[in-house]
């Protein structure tokens, strides 16, 4: 039986032939690492651009946006844990091949959508349909939008680089010890931003989830690196509410999330304030 290293991100999963890694997208099919939720559709909506949220990016725009299923964190306050932690089996999917998703967003560019928005999920489990199909939205003349974690290798951002206009990256905190606990590495969402952030619009959000990330020195941190990449890098600074495996606690305090927005805005040009 012949094993295989998915290379897509920080995990490095170690597959056996038919073996799911553990964002549940990608599999070992005969010693090759392929991705199983190609063209399997669990979400698609015609949504406000600020709702990714992009604030400076054709504002007052719409665009399709579209998810599948799986993911290679595991956030316990996760929003979208109905599709995130699915797998093939447990995620109602549709197929909606490359092509045909972009004649849907075209059918739209007479109401204002401007391309599509890989979103819901996490997009970069299953890279190689964003790719495919933000070749073709290129091709039409539309524009192409990512709501990724950043928790994926460099090579990987490079292939979709040439076709990415825009992404929103969640940077989820400022402490290697919380990316842990999230299952994640924070010097891997670094470099993905930072290399990001040369050659396509990159926006950051932080959820401030109360007793985790919400010390104001984690912020001045957060926002001094951001600033050592591009000052002009606009960050999202968001409000937690009770979801998924964390209802233990309260939504964050509204003055807490304004709080840190001002911190933020000693380092940053364009901060943000949003759930409140």
């Amino acid at each position: 039986m012949e094993t295989a290293v998915c290379q897509v991100c920080m995990h490095r999963c170690r597959l056996k032939p038919g073996q799911q890694g553990l964002c549940r997208a990608r599999e070992n099919q005969d010693g090759e690492i392929r991705c199983v939720n190609y063209g399997r559709i669990t979400s698609l909506n015609l949504d406000p651009i600020e709702k990714k949220p992009l604030k400076m990016f054709y504002p007052g725009s719409l665009i399709l946006s579209v998810g599948s299923y799986g993911c290679n964190l595991r956030c316990p306050f996760c929003q979208n844990h109905e599709i995130s932690m699915a797998d093939g089996q447990t995620a109602v999917t549709g197929s909606l091949p490359p092509r045909e998703l972009v004649e849907r967003a075209r059918k739209y560019e007479p109401v204002g959508n401007i391309g599509v928005a890989f979103t819901y999920n996490e997009p970069l489990v299953g890279w190689e349909y964003v790719r495919d199909t933000a070749e073709l939205v290129h091709e039409c003349g539309m524009k192409n939008v990512m709501v990724t974690n950043g928790s994926a290798s460099l090579p990987v951002l490079e292939a979709l680089l040439p076709y990415v206009d825009a992404m929103n990256v969640d940077l989820k905190g400022f402490r290697a010890e919380y990316y842990r606990k999230l299952g994640g590495d924070l010097e891997t969402v670094k470099a993905f931003i930072a290399r990001a952030s040369r050659d396509c619009h990159v926006e950051l959000t932080t959820l401030i989830v109360p007793g985790e990330n919400d010390d104001p020195a984690e912020m001045e941190a957060e926002a001094a690196w951001i600033a050592s990449v591009d000052s002009n890098i606009p960050l999202h600074v968001t409000r937690f509410f009770p979801r998924y495996h964390m209802t233990d606690r309260e939504a964050t305090d509204v003055g807490r999330v304004y709080e840190l927005a001002e911190t933020a805005r000693n380092y940053l040009n364009y901060v943000f304030v949003g759930n409140c």
